[in-house]
């Protein structure tokens, strides 16, 4: 589904992400993991037309991208949840979730979704009136997911949806987003400092450090690598219950 190959971006002189490449297959959930600074929000800037990359091929679904637009993107199948969740504070939840679904012409469509997000996440139907930027972390977090699901992506991508969170709601976070991805049969590239969490609901997974692509492998292989293991999981392993049970 999304093949990029070889990509450079820079910021000026500064290449923030040199000659990566990675794929995405149908109905996958892949992670991007590394420490803050790696690249992880500038490569998926490039996949979504944010920050288009200097040199190299993005590919999805069999289309070179090139530099058409972010609403481009979109509208080919793309969805991008930033970093920080950048939801409109001062519009309804209800508001934002509309706003995701700008691109869709099939009303019946969008408030089929509207009810499947809110059977999700009833708060955010008990809430559907209330201005977003008085839901909770968490709560907007949650917003934030269901209103890039709402244009009905092929390709979500998700920034460090951990972000700011308590852990007893990331471990719930990364259930939905598991959940969710398999249920509406969208692939999934998460950029991700939990390492973990991350692992634990993913297929496969790479490892950038300083924008260059150090490992990769599935999930299992990458979280067991003495590397991955002695940088971002404290030398132990997560346990094996908790990295088979979310994953296919």
């Amino acid at each position: 589904m999304l093949e990029i190959t070889d990509i450079v971006v820079k910021y000026g002189p500064i290449e923030a992400v040199r000659g990566v490449s990675l794929r995405v297959e149908e109905g996958e959930v892949v992670s991007v993991i590394g420490a803050n600074g790696a690249g992880k929000t500038t490569l998926l800037g490039a996949v979504s037309g944010l920050k288009p990359p200097n040199s190299g091929h993005i590919r999805f679904r069999g289309e070179t991208l090139g530099h058409k637009s972010p609403d481009e993107r979109v509208k080919r199948g793309i969805a991008h949840v930033p970093q920080g969740r950048r939801i409109f504070p001062d519009t309804t939840v209800l508001g934002n979730l509309l706003i995701g679904a700008y691109t869709r012409r099939d009303s019946e469509g969008v408030q089929k979704d509207l009810e499947f997000f809110y059977q999700m996440f009833p708060i955010l139907r008990a809430r559907a009136g209330q201005t977003a930027g008085t839901l909770s972390g968490g709560e907007q977090q949650m917003l934030a997911l269901c209103r890039g699901l709402m244009s009905r992506p092929k390709l979500l991508l998700l920034d460090e949806p951990s972000m700011g969170l308590a852990p007893k709601i990331v471990v719930s976070m990364f259930g939905a987003i598991r959940d969710l991805a398999v249920e509406l049969g969208t692939a999934v590239l998460l950029a991700e400092q939990n390492v973990a969490e991350a692992l634990r609901i993913s297929d496969r997974g790479y490892v950038l450090e300083t924008g260059e692509v150090v490992l990769e492998g599935t999930s299992e292989e990458i979280e067991h690598n003495p590397r991955v293991l002695e940088a971002y999981l404290g030398g132990c392993a997560p346990p094996e219950a908790g990295a088979s049970d979310e994953r296919r």
